[in-house]
């Protein structure tokens, strides 16, 4: 293939060809979306009683939806269902009303995500670079990114923020004002963190650098758009400002601090005595989390403004539109929110929300402008080298090819895609719960109580996945029942099991057969954050035999090879023996 035609089929601008060739790159970067959306499915649909880790918080709950009368007068559930975002909760809700599960909707959600989030991130990038091989690249750099991590294969809330976040921004750069608008509150129904960023843009949009110094934008379509869009985002938050939880206020900074469970080792850890990971990759304190899972090319983006200062080195970087700013401009709105998610710490939630999601998309934009004018560079100093040199024409081929091999199986040796999905390992457990009554509620320590809801589709009565602690009423419920099913687990009389059974109407006891070792408690980070259960540890090291262990075998109505099921009556008859 000649320097020429390489050049001109990689770098032409969309103005400039033929509709076929745009219509070549963005059809395969829809491939591409579609390829790693189908791995992704693979994963997801390899066995029966498989479920995103996070989707056991977020869409179990959501099963009501099929069958409203399922967890009955459930804090659990009744927290969760809460907290969720409408918009969210409401398309489950409309696609159950067609008959699909939301546990087999979570799990083809991503795919759908993935198509509109490459669409817009190749309509985004033609905006700020007309040239389709630029939409490509920035397309696919995201793509990997994307299914290198499990924001979007969650199918979670926050897994929307990337196609909202993008067409935000496409529309705002067409000045398409309504469109705009309907994906500014579609950001506040789906993931509300996304509205302050996109408000902060909105914002920026009115400033203008003018010979070296900052000023007031004198287009009053600018001023169109960010009063109408401030509007927009004032509504649709307003109903989450006005909205008083039953379950209490969110936690603060102070109190968090002191608290076990954002330590360390905790439930949710976010202090940390490290500078570097409490902000730059700690997972909900720190700038971009997991950066380890992140594809090292769109790194290459933080070079685009030394391009664009060099263009006269850089020939295509001229034909950078100057709706370029907006990369600057969403980069200074989630810092900006960043420091004030610190600020208001919790009580805008983490502040890693703010730049995780929107600073990858803002990299993968520059990195596909970045390297598209590199290699039209890379291709002018070949091509204009004289016929002597034609070791050039091969190094700049070799290089364009070796970018593409990168571009393409950098994935391969990566675990890609990446997807936290669990596995049930007790079907016969999840079989039998499921054919009790609805309203049953069941006792555990157990890290299976963590899938029973989702599974079983019956309530637990605590669990280390809902033991949640930012708003203080809640969790304080589920610590004090965490702490009462400790104590009575592991005391000597069954006194205590009997309490726990009556107050919080307990019908089943669920046991791992190891569960009455110091090891079990001392192998679980959730139970070892109570004084209770390590006074427990040291307990079972002097010899002391907890109650319960000593009826397993006489009360038990379900065994497998790791665990025990106990009705709670055939406890109280022990207990009332003991009594008498």
């Amino acid at each position: 293939m000649q320097i020429s035609y390489l050049q001109q089929w990689l770098t032409t601008p969309t103005y400039k060809i033929h509709r076929s060739q745009l219509r070549f790159w963005f059809s395969l970067s829809l491939t591409f979306s579609v390829i790693y959306s189908v791995l992704a499915l693979e994963l997801a649909f390899r066995g029966n009683y498989l479920i995103d880790s996070d989707a056991r918080q977020h869409v179990f709950w959501m099963q009501r939806f099929l069958d409203p009368a399922l967890f009955p007068n459930d804090l659990i559930t009744d927290y969760h269902q809460s907290v969720a975002p409408s918009g969210y909760a409401a398309l489950y809700w409309l696609i159950a009303q067609l008959g699909i599960p939301p546990l087999i909707l979570n799990k083809l959600l991503p795919t759908l995500l993935g198509v509109i989030t490459t669409s817009y991130c190749f309509a985004t990038c033609l905006q700020l670079l007309p040239v389709p091989a630029a939409g490509f690249i920035a397309s696919l750099v995201l793509n990997q990114t994307l299914w290198m991590r499990y924001d979007l294969v969650s199918g979670t809330p926050r897994a929307f923020i990337y196609p909202l976040f993008l067409a935000f921004l496409y529309y705002l750069l067409r000045r398409s004002l309504l469109p705009c608008l309907i994906a500014l509150a579609l950001q506040g129904l789906f993931y509300p963190q996304c509205v302050f960023i996109s408000s902060g843009i909105l914002v920026l949009q009115l400033w203008r650098w003018h010979k070296g110094r900052l000023c007031l934008s004198g287009n009053k379509q600018d001023y169109l758009f960010c009063v109408a869009g401030l509007g927009t985002a004032f509504l649709v938050m307003l109903p989450y400002a006005l909205q008083s939880s039953e379950f209490g206020a969110v936690i603060t900074a102070a109190q968090a601090k002191i608290s076990p469970e954002f330590l360390p080792g905790g439930r949710t850890p976010f202090f940390h005595d490290n500078f570097l990971e409490f902000w730059f990759y700690g997972k909900r304190s720190s700038l971009v989390p997991r950066l380890s899972r992140i594809t090292p090319l769109i790194y290459t983006g933080l070079f685009l403004p030394f391009l664009l200062w060099k263009s006269s080195q850089f020939p295509l970087a001229r034909q950078v539109t100057p709706k370029v700013q907006v990369l600057i401009q969403g980069i200074i709105a989630s810092l900006g929110m960043f420091v004030i998610a610190h600020v208001l710490l919790f009580q805008l939630h983490h502040p890693s929300r703010y730049t995780m999601h929107s600073l990858l998309v803002l990299l993968a934009l520059a990195a596909g402008i970045t390297l598209t004018v590199s290699l039209q560079a890379l291709f002018n100093w070949a091509k204009c080298s004289p016929k002597s040199y034609p070791w050039k024409g091969y190094l700049a081929r070799g290089t364009t090819v070796f970018l593409a091999i990168v571009l393409i199986i950098y994935p391969v040796f990566t675990p890609f895609p990446y997807a936290k999905y669990k596995q049930g390992k007790e079907p016969l457990l999840y079989e039998f719960f499921s054919q009790q009554p609805k309203h049953i509620m069941i006792a555990s320590l157990s890290e299976e109580a963590n899938n029973i809801p989702s599974f079983a589709q019956r309530s637990v009565l605590t669990s280390e996945m809902y033991t949640i602690p930012y708003h203080v009423e809640y969790y304080n419920q589920i610590r004090q029942r965490t702490i009462d099913l400790i104590r009575a687990q592991y005391s000597a009389d069954l006194t205590l099991a009997r309490n726990v059974i009556e107050t919080y109407g307990a019908d089943f006891w669920l046991l791992d057969r190891t569960a009455f070792t110091p090891e079990y408690i001392r192998g679980s980070n959730w139970l070892m954050q109570f004084s209770e259960a390590r006074a427990v540890v040291t307990e079972l090291e002097q010899g002391i035999i907890p109650a319960l262990s000593g009826i397993m075998e006489q009360c038990s109505v379900l065994e497998t090879e790791y665990l025990v099921v106990l009705p709670t009556d055939c406890i109280l008859k022990f207990a009332q023996r003991k009594r008498n």
